[in-house]
């Protein structure tokens, strides 16, 4: 790869992120001189990948020109897996779906034969998308688990005797392949196009059949000494008895995971208990926890009740990570963010009763906006992270743009 290649590809990347950008902010974020950022910003329009899109806003001079990456410039296949869901994406250079989003009922514990199916769902996926497969980046993954994101490898799920994931998907499919924690990609997503843009200390929780943890301290994100941090849903909040899916007792995940919801709405509704819950499908897991935000959004009082109590437990632990890491924001998101506001009264209620204020007044919690989705744009956001490591893509960009 040229030098001159080298530097589009910090622009493409850069414009990906940044999603409008004036030629000085390029210029400042790929550290190359106005001149010569001027002159690959001509060409990168000559050759169909940016063009113009207005004026920023003023800010008290002539207002600046500002760019975008083309939508179809580039195309990424964005896969979020959980515990029982795997969703599947192509998206282009703007995070739009140019496919309808894939789900598969795939148990993670299935080792090997879930890999085989993870794999060929993602090739019939870009079979079936009419890609031209020249303007695909690569294939981000997330998933839960101990991740190794150097080795491709997760110690927990889709066990390939130890083999390597990535590569063995790449094999299959002949891209570059990604690999992250969900949580970890949940809050890159929000740092890149969420709530956490510009922050510099936010603690993301993911709330989803666990209750995980991404960590952006300083800035960046926060992986540890073996990139195992932020396993939040395993903290021993509880001394309740109860068997946790990581073999101890008494972790959060316990008493404030959606998992958990649904297993307490089903029990009490099988009971007799009163809720509109009755009249809905409480079939798979995952209707279940649909139905139960639908119904707390509703004003259903045992619903709601169902989020306040798993809220206060979760804000329990965020009491925690305030005291620990002071941060200025927690964003709730992940599946779990569907429901809204609900959280914020039990999250904020368990905080100001067990965080010193001092510590705490400065700490917001907020909803996240990117919500469910949040887990297949972090996926996305993974493979351009690294696109600078891809180094035939702007050859068969230009070939694909040529044809």
């Amino acid at each position: 790869m040229s030098k001159v290649e080298g530097y589009i590809k910090n622009m493409i990347k850069e414009l990906y992120f940044g999603q409008a950008l004036s030629c000085t902010d390029i210029s400042r974020k790929t550290n190359k001189s106005l001149p010569v950022t001027t002159k690959l910003l001509n060409d990168c329009i000559e050759e169909g990948f940016v063009f113009e899109t207005g004026y920023a806003p003023s800010t008290g001079g002539r207002r600046a020109q500002t760019y975008s990456l083309k939508a179809d410039v580039i195309y990424i296949v964005s896969v979020a897996m959980d515990q029982l869901v795997t969703r599947l994406v192509i998206m282009d250079g703007q995070n739009n779906h140019v496919t309808a989003i894939q789900k598969l009922d795939l148990a993670l514990k299935q080792g090997q034969e879930g890999l085989l199916v993870l794999t060929n769902a993602i090739s019939q996926l870009i079979k079936d998308s009419g890609v031209s497969k020249e303007k695909i980046v690569g294939i981000g993954i997330g998933m839960p688990g101990f991740v190794d994101i150097a080795k491709g490898i997760n110690h927990t799920f889709l066990n390939n005797d130890g083999q390597s994931i990535t590569s063995y998907i790449k094999k299959a499919t002949g891209l570059p392949v990604f690999l992250d924690n969900d949580s970890s990609l949940i809050a890159l997503a929000e740092q890149k196009f969420g709530h956490a843009q510009n922050q510099q200390n936010v603690m993301v929780v993911n709330i989803g059949w666990g209750i995980g943890l991404g960590m952006l301290i300083n800035g960046h994100l926060f992986r540890g000494d073996n990139g195992l941090a932020g396993e939040f849903s395993h903290i021993p909040v509880f001394i309740n008895n109860k068997l946790c899916s990581c073999g101890k007792t008494g972790c959060l995940e316990t008493e404030a995971s959606m998992l958990l919801i649904v297993e307490k709405a089903k029990k009490e509704i099988e009971g007799g208990r009163m809720s509109m819950l009755t009249q809905m499908n409480l079939g798979s897991t995952e209707d279940a926890a649909n139905a139960i935000m639908e119904a707390a959004l509703k004003g259903d009082t045992f619903a709601v009740e169902l989020f306040s109590e798993a809220g206060y437990n979760i804000g329990r632990g965020a009491a925690i990570l305030i005291h620990l890491l002071n941060p200025k924001l927690i964003v709730l998101s992940g599946r779990g963010a569907a429901a809204g506001k609900l959280w914020l009264a039990p999250v904020q209620q368990a905080i100001n009763e067990h965080c010193i204020p001092k510590i705490a007044e400065h700490t917001e919690v907020i909803i996240s906006e990117l919500g469910y989705h949040a887990e297949l744009i972090g996926a996305a956001a993974l493979v351009m992270e690294h696109y600078n490591e891809i180094s035939h893509h702007i050859q068969s960009l230009r070939k694909a743009v040529l044809n």
